[in-house]
């Protein structure tokens, strides 16, 4: 029995080999032998850690084969935000080897997103550090030193099957209801059969060498302890026959050789946590702590894919999120500080982030959540940073000629309310500037209204409108425009929804929307100072009152098609 204790942040790792024919092959650290033997793996975490000097480093790797997911968005996030937390490095690595999907276009999407987010990394590209570089493709030479060193401690071996052999064994092992591990005769081939393969100029693999009977067990940060049994394993490829290394060997030498302390990744990669800690230990690393975040997942808790809707970072950035938005939901999808609050910046994050509190089940993305998270980031913007912000962007839209001044921001406070995404501003506006008097006459829900004596309400308003009453309340704002509804509720009879209702329907066109005394003098306030663009649609005051006289009420109230010639009344 050999018995190994090692400096890391499993407490105690222990090989347990039975041994009853040969010899170790080589004797230096090495707990392989030629003959295959139980063998076990047991880990838990102590308070050791794989830091320098103390500080704690993780990193986020992303491929760049596309764009940046959500859910690579969050790992990132919980990365950043515990190593902020813990005062530690939070390194960026480009893990490219994937030579025929990876372009130079999808990194710079996914830096880019990774800024926009505000999760800055302090190592990596663009930046530099003392352990780049931090592109596998620029580390093929460090891989090769890493992988020959384990050839030659025995714990790999060339392997010269070709893929019509290696196809038959996978077909061998379905029949036999059996996992498709490596069968070969490379793992027990003499030094001659290796050498005359050699001279033949055969291609080969290099081959980790896997115990066949045994265990590992790891102690999980968020999953708890998870274990699995080596005889599923079989011997695992860590270098291809063309020179590229397999990604668990590249991770592996790349988290060690980076010192990374916690790798805080998707639960997706737990399987992969076997074949790195068997190359750890081979190559006499540290291991880190390991986090398993769960998955992101859709509405009817499938895996979230592109079926779904938008997935990338850069999608919701154009449809009009705010990064600090972003960045609050993606917090929430399994992590919370352990009170009903929702509401958080970056600063905060940072501030009551645990890894401890981050839920191992699965997250389900709600985009209409994601959507209300918008609205209460966009409303806690400083007003006069709304303003300017939708204020260009109803110019830029052609909605308006003028950017700023006292109608923008009467209309930016009156309407911000139902707007959750900035592009939604222009909906909001162009609806408030809109008047759909035919359609809301002749709908299911209007009937009511109309059949309310709304003829009569109407004839009173064209008269206070051409009398003058109604302009010159509306010139003296806010206080005019109520003193005058009181005094013509108090000439109808009318008070509360049975004054409002008609009153909204005849002046707005609509039977919903936001305050109605600030509505239509904001209407009032666009018709006169010429701020609205031509192109907008716009009803004047003038030409509301025009399509009221033209509406024939009676025909209405028989269920005839009345409007229509009211409704080309502004053309006139």
């Amino acid at each position: 029995m050999a018995s190994i204790v090692a400096a890391t942040p499993w407490s105690r790792i222990r090989t347990i080999a039975k041994l009853e024919l040969a010899p170790p092959i080589f004797l230096q650290s090495s707990v392989y032998y030629c003959t295959r033997r139980r063998f076990s793996v047991a880990a838990s975490l102590s308070t050791n850690t794989n830091k320098v000097d103390g500080q704690v480093r993780v990193r986020f790797a992303p491929s760049p084969t596309g764009n940046l997911h959500v859910g690579g968005a969050r790992t990132a996030l919980f990365n950043y935000l515990f190593a902020r937390s813990k005062g530690g490095k939070f390194v960026l690595r480009i893990e490219d080897t994937d030579l025929e999907r990876s372009t130079k276009k999808s990194e710079e999407a996914v830096l880019q997103d990774l800024s926009w987010l505000g999760l800055h990394w302090d190592e990596g590209p663009g930046v530099g550090g003392d352990y780049g570089p931090y592109r596998q493709s620029e580390r093929n030479s460090l891989y090769k030193q890493y992988a020959d060193k384990l050839l030659e401690s025995g714990h790999v071996y060339r392997c010269f099957c070709s893929n019509e052999e290696l196809e038959k064994m996978k077909e061998i092992a379905k029949l036999k209801q059996l996992p498709p591990v490596y069968t070969g005769k490379w793992a027990t081939a003499t030094d001659a059969e290796v050498q005359k393969e050699l001279e033949k100029g055969t291609p080969y693999t290099y081959r980790f060498r896997v115990p066949k009977d045994g265990s590992l067990k790891i102690s999980d940060l968020i999953r708890g302890e998870v274990s699995w049994n080596l005889d599923t394993l079989g011997d695992f490829v860590i270098m291809r026959s063309n020179g590229q290394p397999v990604y668990n060997f590249c991770v592996t030498v790349d988290d060690a050789t980076m010192a990374i302390s916690h790798v805080i990744r998707a639960e997706e990669h737990l399987p992969n946590t076997l074949r790195q800690a068997l190359i750890y230990k081979a190559l006499g690393f540290s291991m880190p702590y390991f986090a398993h975040v769960s998955l992101i997942l859709a509405p009817d808790r499938s895996k979230l894919s592109k079926r779904h809707g938008a997935t990338s970072v850069g999608q919701f950035r154009e449809m009009g999120y705010f990064s600090q938005a972003m960045v609050n939901y993606l917090a929430l999808l399994g992590w919370g500080d352990g009170t009903e609050n929702e509401f958080f910046t970056l600063e905060q994050l940072v501030e009551k982030f645990t890894i401890e509190r981050v839920n191992k089940s699965g997250a389900i993305f709600d985009s209409t959540k994601l959507r209300w998270m918008n609205g209460q980031h966009l409303r806690a913007i400083p007003s006069n940073e709304l303003t300017k912000l939708i204020g260009e962007r109803w110019k830029s839209t052609g909605i308006l000629t003028e950017s700023k001044g006292p109608f923008v921001d009467e209309a930016i406070q009156l309407l911000k309310d139902g707007i959750d995404l900035v592009p939604d501003s222009d909906k909001s506006l162009s609806n408030l500037l809109s008047y759909p008097l035919r359609d809301t006459l002749t709908s299911s829900e209007g009937k009511s209204i109309v059949e309310d004596n709304l003829s009569e309400v109407a004839a009173r308003l064209l008269a206070a409108y051409d009398g003058g009453e109604l302009l010159a309340a509306l010139e003296e704002g806010h206080a005019g425009w109520q003193k005058w509804v009181k005094g013509f509720g108090k000439t109808l009879k009318r008070k509360g929804k049975s004054l409002f209702m008609p009153l909204r329907v005849l002046l707005t066109g609509k039977l919903h929307g936001p305050d109605m005394g600030a509505s239509i003098l904001l209407i009032h306030k666009a018709g006169t100072h010429g701020i609205v663009s031509p192109r907008a649609e716009f009803v004047t005051l003038d030409e509301r009152f025009k399509m009221l006289r033209q509406v024939d009420w009676e025909a209405l109230k028989k269920d005839q098609p009345a409007l229509e010639c009211a409704a080309a009344a502004t053309a006139n």
